[in-house]
């Protein structure tokens, strides 16, 4: 690896495929789309992957320290892939992914892991990969709106069945995640958002060099936001890379993004942060900040849910 590479994470459904995409419009990127994904193709990540937010301390890394050193080094597993192939997707998704790593091998590129799945695993990619962190973080409201628009419920069995997890950050969180009911999307989307942000805001303390962006800040003011977190990754912000970030997020843009292209970048930013207030019921905004606001005052003003 010629570069120190740069991993975005944060909730799922809090910017990180934005602020991922953003990063590598520099010309010197490569962008990895979540191996922690449990679904996560064989041909970028050959190691088995059980639950979501799969947290990789030292106790377990020999499972998967191989196959992340073979990642960061763009060696694509081109048999394991084709083993894997179901649908004409997943045909075009090889082609993709394999062009990505062979350009990215054969220029040196600096790899960029978009993974918001690989949040509790944030310090050991920093301590084990040498990985530069970025975190994202979106409003409680706005995180529970758009699960709840895309009805995302989360099963908590995936963190109450990693035992390290749970005796090193969420034990304290046990009873409440085991009483949480299957269809309270609710309150399933403001339990994870604060289990989710204490960790980042703790974790922030424990390591200043974390970089800690709010999808607000971001989509107030795009092309000084992210000059700012380019010049915090040592990466060269250019007129390339500026009109590829107005084009992402200006106003001629959707408000909102099709149920069918939950992972595109073309969004009217600005529009996009108050769409939360459509979506909600007072009802629902009320719980969700009644759940959250413990964490969500540490990141969130009084004003800011107005």
């Amino acid at each position: 690896m010629n570069y120190q590479p740069i991993l975005v994470t944060g909730a799922h459904r809090s910017g990180t495929t934005w602020v991922g995409k953003m990063l590598a419009a520099n010309a010197n990127m490569a962008y990895v789309s979540e191996p922690l994904n449990v679904s996560h193709r064989p041909g970028i990540f050959r190691a088995p992957v059980k639950h979501w937010y799969t947290y990789i301390n030292n106790e377990n890394e020999a499972q998967y320290i191989p196959a992340f050193h073979e990642l960061l080094n763009f060696e694509y597993h081109t048999l394991l892939e084709i083993r894997s192939i179901r649908s004409t997707k997943d045909f075009l998704r090889m082609g993709r992914d394999f062009h990505t790593f062979l350009i990215g091998s054969l220029q040196g590129r600096r790899a960029l892991l978009k993974d918001p799945f690989a949040l509790f695993s944030a310090p050991w990619f920093a301590q084990t990969l040498n990985c530069q962190v970025v975190m994202t973080v979106r409003h409680p409201a706005a995180f529970a709106s758009s699960l709840k628009r895309l009805n995302w419920h989360f099963d908590f069995r995936n963190l109450l069945d990693q035992p390290a997890l749970m005796r090193d950050y969420l034990e304290a969180d046990r009873a409440e995640m085991e009483l949480i009911q299957s269809d309270d999307i609710i309150g399933q989307s403001a339990l994870l958002w604060r289990i989710i942000y204490r960790f980042v805001h703790s974790t922030g303390q424990l390591h200043p060099d974390f970089k800690i962006v709010r999808h607000e800040d971001l989509s107030l003011d795009p092309v000084d936001g992210y000059k700012a977190l380019y010049e915090s990754l040592d990466l060269k912000f250019d007129e390339r890379v500026k009109k590829f970030i107005l084009n992402s997020s200006n106003s001629e843009n959707p408000s909102q993004l099709s149920k069918k292209k939950t992972h595109s970048v073309k969004l009217n930013s600005l529009a996009n942060i108050s769409n939360w207030k459509k979506r909600l019921t007072v009802e629902e905004i009320t719980c969700i900040r009644k759940m959250t606001e413990s964490v969500s005052e540490l990141f969130y003003s009084d004003k800011e849910w107005e």
